[in-house]
């Protein structure tokens, strides 16, 4: 959806944060924020009216959490594209808000350079954690790995040298743009292995392309 417009609708509590994102999206011509809300109430009311691309959801609301916000607006509209947008980084509330439905999970010290980055992706249908979300993930999934008793056998799947690379460098945690650099190739092309590569391991999220990597010894850990 780079080349469309893309509807933004806020829900934070702080007036001063709203602002502050209105004047990091002011700067891109293909986002218009469309609404916003300080409370899950008055979020619910709003939706009921006008259809975003993309909810920038904070955790703290007055009401109810941002989490329990997404599950209950993820079941009344399920194609809505929901970052959560919050100043927590505990792998509980990243791993809660991913299970209700969250789409992202960005920090509010997020750049404004990711932040449009990140509005881009997921309005595409496509994920995006902040590097430290991603590394806190990878965290979590390895300390749980290492408390297993018994490893999960997976399936051998056979992808080319280049998927390899590609998947290796990915579970590093390098994003699309600089595995495209260090490979000399184009973001598209990067875009596509992982397409294929989540088509052969029959996996649907980026989060099952780390699992993988680690699994098969592909990154130390």
């Amino acid at each position: 959806m780079d080349t469309a417009q893309i509807t933004v609708f806020l829900v934070d509590d702080h007036d001063i944060v709203r602002d502050g994102i209105r004047a990091l999206l002011k700067d891109d011509s293909y986002i218009e924020i469309i609404g916003e809300a300080a409370s899950g109430d008055e979020c619910v009311q709003s939706l009921q009216t006008i259809t975003p691309h993309v909810v920038l959801m904070d955790i703290n609301l007055p009401d109810m959490t941002g989490i329990e916000l997404t599950e209950q607006i993820i079941k009344m509209y399920p194609q809505l594209n929901i970052i959560m947008l919050s100043m927590h980084l505990g792998s509980d509330f990243i791993l809660n808000s991913i299970e209700a439905g969250a789409k992202g999970y960005v920090p509010k010290t997020i750049s404004q350079q990711e932040l449009i980055e990140a509005i881009h992706t997921v309005a595409d249908g496509k994920e995006y954690y902040s590097n430290e979300v991603s590394e806190i993930l990878l965290q979590n999934y390895i300390s749980q790995t290492k408390q297993l008793s018994k490893q999960v056998e997976v399936p051998t799947v056979t992808l080319t040298s280049r998927e390899t690379e590609i998947l290796t460098l990915f579970a590093e945690g390098l994003s699309n743009k600089e595995i495209a650099s260090r490979l000399f190739i184009s973001i598209r092309t990067v875009e596509s292995h992982k397409n294929n590569i989540m088509q052969k391991l029959d996996v649907k999220s980026s989060v099952d392309l780390v699992k993988y990597a680690i699994k098969h010894n592909l990154i130390d850990i």
